[in-house]
């Protein structure tokens, strides 16, 4: 648990690092990924594509070997259909399995963790439509979401946090941008009620990336709050409370 708390405070500290240069289009804007959780289903897809190429090379390659054991050599236009094959199946299978963006009423299903990696990736699609404030506000929320991620490690999908994140980052968030990227483009700059809906986009984007930090940061409180009872509980067993405790005399 210590471990996590850890973790979560680096990669909230990348975030407080970065969030400059992500509003002004720098280096992490340019990023494919926003967040770990994201790139991790990319590289599940990708791992799966090679694997694929793999076994179907072996089996272009044995095939052919089989023919030219048969038939006493394939000759060089058996060698020359083995490579076609052999490219034909590589231009192919690059792009099989499909990267799939996660459908909105999907995101919240399953694993809380894994409904923070879906979200991530979600949110990366939806950036090109949103204005350049609310899309730096999701390049950060993906480095924030990680950390989150890390602390909802090994709690209870029915612990209270857990619900709460299902309900702001697989129900609020999401049915938050739907509603704004269903507003005509021409319409989104105009002001209704004080503010324009790329200005109120921006800023319940800005409460929820607070809110999301607030629940990581109390998650954590819990896991310093276990790493100091252990550490009070060693320092009462080998430390100076050990020293202090009365101890027997032993009679020869």
């Amino acid at each position: 648990m210590g471990d996590l708390t850890r973790d979560s405070d680096r990669i909230l500290g990348d975030a407080a690092r970065v969030r400059d240069d992500n509003r002004t289009g720098g280096r992490h804007r340019r990023e494919v990924s926003i967040g770990r959780g994201s790139a991790k289903i990319k590289k599940d897809v990708w791992l799966k594509r090679i694997r694929n190429i793999l076994i179907t090379l072996f089996g272009i390659w044995v095939a052919g070997g089989i023919a030219g054991l048969v038939i006493d050599g394939i000759g060089f236009a058996g060698v020359m259909a083995v490579l076609v094959a052999s490219v034909v199946a590589v231009a192919v299978l690059s792009n099989y399995p499909k990267l799939k963006t996660p459908r909105r009423e999907s995101l919240n299903k399953g694993n809380v963790q894994d409904m923070v990696g879906r979200t991530e990736l979600w949110l990366e699609n939806q950036r090109p439509a949103l204005p350049a404030p609310a899309a730096a506000i999701v390049s950060d929320m993906g480095v924030q979401l990680d950390a989150l991620g890390l602390q909802l490690e090994g709690v209870d999908q029915n612990h209270p946090k857990a619900r709460e994140v299902r309900s702001l980052v697989g129900e609020q968030l999401p049915e938050m941008i739907d509603s704004y990227r269903k507003i005509p483009a021409q319409l989104r700059t105009e002001k209704r009620g004080g503010a324009t809906p790329d200005e109120q986009l921006t800023d319940s984007l800005g409460k929820i990336s607070g809110e999301i930090d607030s629940i990581t940061r109390q998650l954590a409180e819990g896991s310093l709050d276990d790493l100091a009872i252990k550490h009070r509980y060693l320092d009462y067993k080998f430390g100076e409370g050990a020293e202090t405790t009365p101890q027997l005399e032993h009679k020869d």
